[in-house]
């Protein structure tokens, strides 16, 4: 075999391409790569591939591809999960329930919110959770209560929303940073605004940007980048519908994102880092399916599996692995719980302290 030896290399006309898939251009060398959520075809020795569903670098070695990088963390939730107020038979509830995602258990009492309210969003950083605006039965606040998650107690007051409101859905959005929250009651107009926060920095809420349109229980779900608002009731048209949208932490209107199988509003939602659950439901009548999407992949709804009872007003909760969904009406009080990267029926995980619906949701760390 002979070897080149090469001091300067001058190329007049731009890169230069060798094989391997290298690239001489400048004074760098430079590798491409294939970005999708789907295996590239034919693929040979030394490719890259970025899979972008599960959010990875791949290298195909040995005739296979062989993940050289961690998968995203999970930076806005974590094994315990927390339901704060809602709807119960004996009324609007203040109460706080928490339980362990990663086992089997059953919800113990972790404190009260400022105020008896139900329709509110939650949200966390994986250390502080957020219960954002509400409804007592005879005003719409537009207070904002947040807690330690690893430390039971009482709400403290984080700061105000942009407007009094209610009936904007169980989840709201989060990066690990910014939280967001969509939608809404405003005082008899349905709004498209979408509120930010810091959730570290409390204070109150700035105007992030808009839904296509006014729209109430609309909840929403996220990987480390992008948000989507899924389903949800309008005032104008159909009424209850299937839209999927989305858009970026950085400030911005949302766009088109798909369409959900079933149109329905006051559903669960939650998510891991590439995939976005949708459970429950109204449209009519009340649903038990699952759904998910591929969140840096836009398109509809594709069927996961079933809850163990038909129900609205369900909450919904993930730890990055498991998802679970608790309460809805009529005051469920059965934790179902799916993992999220395996399609399926809901299980059995335990059950809530109150039976209750419409809680605002989050989860985080216990320690």
């Amino acid at each position: 075999m002979s070897t080149i030896k090469v001091n300067t290399f001058d190329n007049e006309g731009g890169a230069v391409d060798f094989p391997n898939k290298l690239t001489v251009r400048g004074n760098a060398i430079e590798r491409t790569y294939t970005s999708s959520s789907t295996e590239p075809s034919s693929p040979s020795n030394g490719d890259f591939w970025f899979d972008t569903g599960n959010d990875v670098l791949k290298h195909y070695i040995n005739s296979e591809f062989k993940t050289i990088s961690l998968k995203a963390s999970f930076g806005w939730g974590g094994t315990r999960a927390v339901a704060m107020g809602g709807y119960a038979s004996s009324g609007i509830s203040n109460v706080m329930q928490y339980w362990d995602m990663s086992s089997a258990s059953n919800a113990s009492d972790f404190g009260d919110l400022q105020r008896s309210k139900y329709q509110a969003t939650g949200l966390s950083n994986a250390s502080r959770g957020i219960a954002a605006r509400g409804f007592t039965g005879s005003v719409k606040v537009d207070e904002i209560d947040y807690i330690t998650i690893s430390t039971t107690g009482n709400a403290t007051d984080f700061g105000d929303a942009i407007a009094a409101s209610s009936q904007n859905g169980g989840n709201g959005a989060c990066d690990g940073t910014t939280g967001l929250f969509a939608g809404g009651d405003d005082v008899g107009t349905y709004s498209a605004t979408i509120d930010a926060i810091t959730v570290a920095t409390t204070g109150n809420a700035t105007d992030h940007g808009d839904l296509t349109a006014g729209r109430i229980y609309c909840p929403m779900a996220n990987d480390a980048s992008r948000y989507l608002a899924m389903g949800g009731y309008e005032a104008s048209g159909v009424n209850w519908v299937n839209k999927i949208e989305y858009g970026s932490f950085t400030a911005g209107n949302a766009v088109d994102f798909g369409d959900l199988i079933n149109s329905a509003y006051n559903a669960a939602t939650l998510s891991d880092t590439t995939r976005a659950l949708k459970a429950g439901g109204y449209s009519g009548s009340n649903t038990n399916v699952i759904e998910y999407v591929t969140i840096q992949t836009t398109g509809d709804g594709t069927d996961f599996g079933d809850l163990s009872a038909t129900r609205q007003g369900v909450g919904g909760f993930s730890d990055g692995t498991n998802g679970h969904f608790a309460g809805g009406w009529s005051y469920e009080l059965q934790i179902d719980a799916v993992v999220i990267q395996t399609t399926g029926n809901a299980t059995d995980h335990g059950d809530l302290a109150v039976g209750y619906a419409r809680p605002a949701c989050c989860s985080g760390n216990a320690s």
